[in-house]
């Protein structure tokens, strides 16, 4: 099963790296980029193709790691050369096979192929890699391969339908992106008592780190802790009470979601009169 690249960005190395890590046969890259495809060709030991019908040409399965509005046009270039029962995949989170328009006709199978992972590194993100979860999508004939294939590598693979692509990427974009700027409005609440921007960010790296290792280690219900596991409706108050408008909405929001986890916790527990705070 010979594998190639059309894309030569942090994806595109990571996956390239991780499979040829995994003694998978890489063929090698095409990109816009000439610079790129031949650093991703040196980085993975594969070729530099100077155009996408020789990729093609000596690969079964093709990678389309390029940005998610790259997708669909780099895909109708693809669809015009012989692909018949190639495998033709992309790495959106959100875009699900459905891109890979009239791919029927081409006698080639689309799959959308997705670790759950913040890929910021060309050169390191696939060491990584080995401990994400990845999501598969697409036609039946060769899922079970692709399963497979990552299960091999030591990896977790769910298979979603279509229909869950948004669901599942809001999911991961709450998760890493969302809880960015969650942190980012942290430091700017603690530079309103008085912290600099330095130690503002240095105070909360104990705090966040710790408490991701909880949840890590025991699940959210059991690594809660604060004023909403504790009922404390007072201290609530007086959160909602200091916080800027927009600042307060999200903390609204998110204690909202909070308290549930918290009366998974505490079943027993009467929350009444802090969700009446929090509805004020």
């Amino acid at each position: 099963m010979d594998i190639g690249f059309i894309g030569a960005g942090k994806v595109g190395f990571s996956m390239g790296k991780y499979l040829t890590e995994r003694g998978r046969r890489v063929t090698g890259y095409y990109s816009r980029s000439p610079r790129s495809s031949l650093e991703a060709a040196e980085f993975t030991q594969s070729g530099q193709y100077p155009d996408i019908a020789g990729l093609v040409r000596e690969s079964d399965m093709i990678f389309l790691t390029v940005p998610d509005g790259a997708i669909a046009p780099v895909w109708d270039q693809v669809k015009r050369l012989p692909i018949q029962n190639k495998m033709i995949l992309h790495c959106s989170g959100f875009l699900s096979s459905a891109v890979f328009s009239d791919i029927g006709g081409t006698h080639a199978f689309g799959y959308s192929i997705h670790p759950l992972l913040a890929v910021n590194d060309r050169y390191t993100s696939w060491e990584k890699l080995g401990s994400a979860v990845f999501t598969i999508e697409g036609a039946g004939e060769h899922l079970d391969f692709l399963k497979n294939m990552f299960e091999s590598f030591g990896n977790t693979v769910e298979v979603i339908s279509a229909e869950h692509k948004a669901l599942y990427h809001a999911a991961a974009a709450m998760a890493s992106n969302l809880y960015v700027g969650l942190a980012g409005l942290c430091e700017e609440l603690l530079c309103g008592c008085g912290f600099s921007p330095e130690n503002a960010h240095t105070a909360l790296i104990p705090l966040i780190l710790g408490n991701v290792q909880n949840i890590a280690d025991v699940g959210p219900a059991a690594a809660l802790t604060g004023p909403i596991e504790r009922n404390d409706a007072d201290t609530v108050a007086a959160h909602l009470g200091c916080l800027p408008e927009e600042s307060r909405e999200v903390y609204r929001v998110l204690s909202g979601q909070v308290l549930k986890v918290a009366k998974q916790k505490h079943p027993e527990r009467d929350y009444g009169r802090l969700e009446g705070e929090l509805r004020k």
